[in-house]
């Protein structure tokens, strides 16, 4: 039998890293949809994760996103945080944007636009000295798109030169989190495709370079689960972008296209003990046609109810009938916790911690929606760049 006592307990301390730019207008390649009230600042980006924070009480840190979320002084950015009861996380660095960055950033053949990435890296490494931020991760685009374009070894080395001078730069309790794409928008070969990949240069690096798992960066049918369970076990899963996905990376709310694949993986983070270790839960989502705040939270709400879910299989039940070669009587103890009505369980988790049974009710009627379209009117509004 599971103790729901500890269960409680362990969702009562989880914590789910939001990401500024997702605050902000994005969409597709084709057309991003603005709204009334979005972030014009930094500022107002925090502002609202602040809220997503008040309404869960599991979301208290912020990523922010260089350069979209540049300021000219970042301990008071991370002053004007922590005022409103959040911290700022992980620092997110953009090598994918400028012209420079064509044929690639930091694998690109010419030296002087590897040293513009680089020092770009080394900046973002600055930042979190500034902030207080524990992590710097890092998604390159750098690919090719023909066969011939580039040496793929050539290329390697590079990018091993470029993350080793980076990784000399961290501090104490600073990390280098890795994330690959197995495609997009290099065609042919991605200098990053893989957990292969990105856990081979991770190990050479060192113990504070430890891979991110971006749920959307995976071909169809590939068990996520498995890769999970594989980092865990060498002890190089660093963190999560959750998102969601039909097709690619389609950057949906986490949960929503495949909510028991979510559940699975988070068995695996609980089987492994990553859920309470330094594994970074964030979210990388891009919502389009949904209110931004709202749809925040129901992320948020997702993870919590995939992470009840795992917390309440029954491992002593499980592991006996695996022993037993038990398959059905396994897979059984599985898809019970899975459906189970974890929403009781999660509103009383709320309320003992002084909060509202519905983080999405309670923020429909808190105002805030109303007060920001009334506020923030004129400015650029805050988008992904594109």
């Amino acid at each position: 039998m599971t103790d729901l006592a500890a269960v409680k307990a362990a969702l009562k301390t989880q914590a789910v890293e939001t990401p500024s730019w997702a605050y902000g207008n994005s969409g597709t390649r084709f057309k991003v949809f603005a709204q009334q009230g979005v972030p014009r600042t930094p500022q107002e980006k925090v502002a609202d994760a602040a809220q997503v924070h008040a309404f869960t009480g599991v979301a208290p840190t912020v990523a922010l996103h260089i350069p979209w979320d540049k300021v000219d002084d970042y301990a008071a950015l991370a002053k004007y945080a922590e005022e409103r009861g959040v911290k700022l996380g992980a620092i997110n660095s953009n090598t994918f944007q400028d012209d420079d960055y064509k044929l690639g950033s930091i694998c690109h053949p010419d030296a002087a636009v590897r040293r513009k990435a680089v020092d770009h890296l080394l900046e973002c490494v600055d930042i979190m000295d500034a902030t207080g931020s524990a992590d710097l991760k890092l998604w390159f685009a750098d690919g090719t798109n023909y066969p011939g374009q580039d040496d793929v070894r050539a290329r390697q080395d590079r990018l091993a030169e470029g993350l080793s001078e980076v990784y000399a730069r961290l501090g104490d309790g600073q990390r280098m989190l890795l994330e690959y794409k197995f495609f997009e928008p290099a065609f042919y070969t991605t200098d990053v495709p893989d957990w292969g990949t990105a856990y081979a240069h991770c190990l050479k690096l060192g113990e504070k370079a430890q891979v991110v798992v971006d749920t959307g960066h995976h071909a169809p049918g590939t068990n996520i689960e498995f890769i999970v369970a594989t980092l865990l076990r060498e002890g190089k899963l660093g963190g999560f972008d959750f998102n969601s996905r039909f097709y690619a990376d389609d950057d949906l709310m986490v949960g929503a296209a495949d909510p028991f694949q979510l559940f699975r993986i988070m068995y695996e983070v609980v089987r492994g003990a990553g859920f309470s270790s330094e594994v970074a839960f964030m979210l990388d989502q891009c919502h389009n046609i949904e209110a931004k705040i709202p749809a925040i939270i129901r992320s948020v709400m997702n993870v919590q109810e995939a992470t009840a879910k795992a917390l309440l299989v029954d491992r002593t039940a499980l592991a006996s009938a695996q022993v037993s070669g038990d398959v059905l009587g396994a897979n059984a103890v599985l898809m019970d916790a899975y459906n189970t009505d974890v929403r009781p369980l999660l509103r009383e988790v709320r309320e003992e911690m002084g909060l509202d049974a519905d983080p999405l009710a309670a923020y429909a009627r808190s105002g805030w929606a109303q007060k920001i379209v009334a506020e923030r009117v004129g400015g650029e509004q805050a988008g992904w760049g594109a």
